[in-house]
């Protein structure tokens, strides 16, 4: 059976990407060249504040008394839960050596880079949780200095719950810039911050495209577009909760894709019935987004069975995918292409996004396909050493000369001869290229 589109999307989660690259690349130019005080201004343009960047520990301390206490235990709660599946992660990093040949020994050694620039959103919704993702992965990793950037609000400043969170997870700076700016001021080293060795966090168009363009020059988690979510469902799973579940993700923003995947036209339609019910009773300023998310992005798609499921699936190579449908080792050991999994109606990707432990910036636009998301390995360098005795060399030296020449690298080549010389004066060797 043909996949069977019941719903097609209308339009593709592509921004003008030209127009963006221009501005974003004008920007960090400006503010390379400009300094502190170029920074400033645009966020007195962009950001419309004008008071301290880097918030003073007075500041912080304020901020995390606005917190309730509830929200704390929360907060608290979450970034216990990161920390820990963090710790994990970083425990499957191991320096290893190995003796290649006897005597001759290589290693690989994981360190952590100095300096990471956290960026956390807080335009309309204030990321508590990315500010807890971020900063607690950079931490166990061992980053000397953190720095997290959150765009203030007008005469008001950084949300106190993001203070609150950044603070308590170990961010050593926390600074009230959103933007363009505070990427570029985490990257260029302005406010007194040491230069940051690699970017993460989500961001706007902005955001994301600064990054590309600094990719290279420092390190970034990975280029992100608008958040994806997939659903695999069969006949048995809820409608109503497949369905609450795609309006949550939607509500993300207004060109962020979500797919139903099923073998069931009787569950596909049920759900498509009760979407736009669910989008309606959704508070106004969320639900212009999943509306439009819904209209124009949102695919359901009808397979024959399980099989063409999970290859539609892999297809797609969701941000987030969700299995609601039976034998979920079935789905874990088969599908292959997802930022993050979720096995079960037990659990949900909010559960994934806010506080269950994995980490919620994760690949996009299909980018699951070749990599997973941030973890504390993002921030570790895999560097590899090696140390030999003299004797020890000479079978790699006259490989390593007898490769160099057949390239046609002489040099080096003799890198290798001048050793065997040293090393090993009254033997002869063999070091020319036989052609056959």
């Amino acid at each position: 059976m043909k996949r069977e589109y019941l719903k097609k999307a209308a339009l593709t989660a592509k921004s003008d990407a030209s127009q963006t690259h221009d501005t974003v690349k004008a920007i960090l130019d400006d503010i390379e060249s400009g300094g502190d005080a170029k920074a400033l201004e645009y966020a007195a343009k962009f950001d419309r504040y004008e008071g301290n960047v880097v918030l003073s520990a007075e500041e912080i301390e304020a901020a995390c008394a606005l917190v309730p206490e509830q929200l704390k235990a929360d907060i608290r709660f979450a970034h216990d839960n990161v920390r820990r599946f963090a710790e994990i992660q970083k425990s499957t990093l191991t320096n290893v050596e190995m003796e290649i040949e006897p005597g001759f020994v290589a290693g690989q050694k994981a360190i952590p880079v100095d300096a990471a620039g956290c960026y956390v959103p807080g335009g309309r919704y204030s990321h508590i949780a990315s500010a807890i993702m971020t900063v607690t992965t950079a931490k166990v990793a061992g980053c000397r200095h953190i720095a997290a950037c959150s765009p203030p609000r007008p005469g008001v400043g950084v949300a106190p719950a993001i203070v609150y969170a950044a603070h308590i997870c170990g961010a050593d700076k926390i600074l009230a810039m959103g933007g363009v700016q505070a990427v570029a001021a985490m990257t260029f080293g302005l406010f007194d911050l040491p230069k940051a060795n690699i970017l993460v966090g989500p961001g706007n168009q902005f955001v994301a495209e600064a990054k590309r363009i600094l990719f290279g020059r420092v390190g970034i988690d990975m280029i992100a577009g608008p958040t994806d979510s997939l659903i695999l469902a069969d006949r048995d799973a809820d409608a109503h909760i497949v369905a609450t579940d795609l309006v949550s993700q939607a509500e993300h923003g207004y060109n962020s894709p979500v797919w139903l995947v099923t073998d069931d036209r009787a569950m596909a339609e049920k759900v498509m019935e009760l979407v736009p019910g669910l989008i309606d009773d959704l508070p106004e300023v969320n639900r212009e987004n999943a509306f439009a998310a819904w209209r124009d992005y949102a695919e359901v798609i009808l397979c024959a069975d399980r099989e063409e499921m999970a290859a539609c699936s892999d297809d797609y190579a969701p941000e987030h995918l969700t299995v609601q449908a039976a034998d979920p080792d079935w789905w874990l050991d088969r599908l292959t292409c997802y930022g993050s999994l979720f096995l079960g109606e037990e659990t949900t990707v909010s559960y994934g996004d806010k506080a269950s432990g994995t980490n919620h910036v994760l690949p996009t636009s299909g980018a699951a396909g070749y990599t997973g998301g941030l973890s504390v390995h993002k921030y570790m360098k895999i560097v590899t050493w090696q140390r030999s005795t003299r004797d020890a060399s000479k079978r790699v030296a006259e490989a390593t000369a007898r490769i160099s020449r057949l390239e046609g690298m002489e040099g080096h080549a003799r890198a290798a001869d001048v050793r065997l010389a040293k090393y090993f004066p009254d033997e002869t060797f063999d070091l020319s290229v036989h052609k056959q």
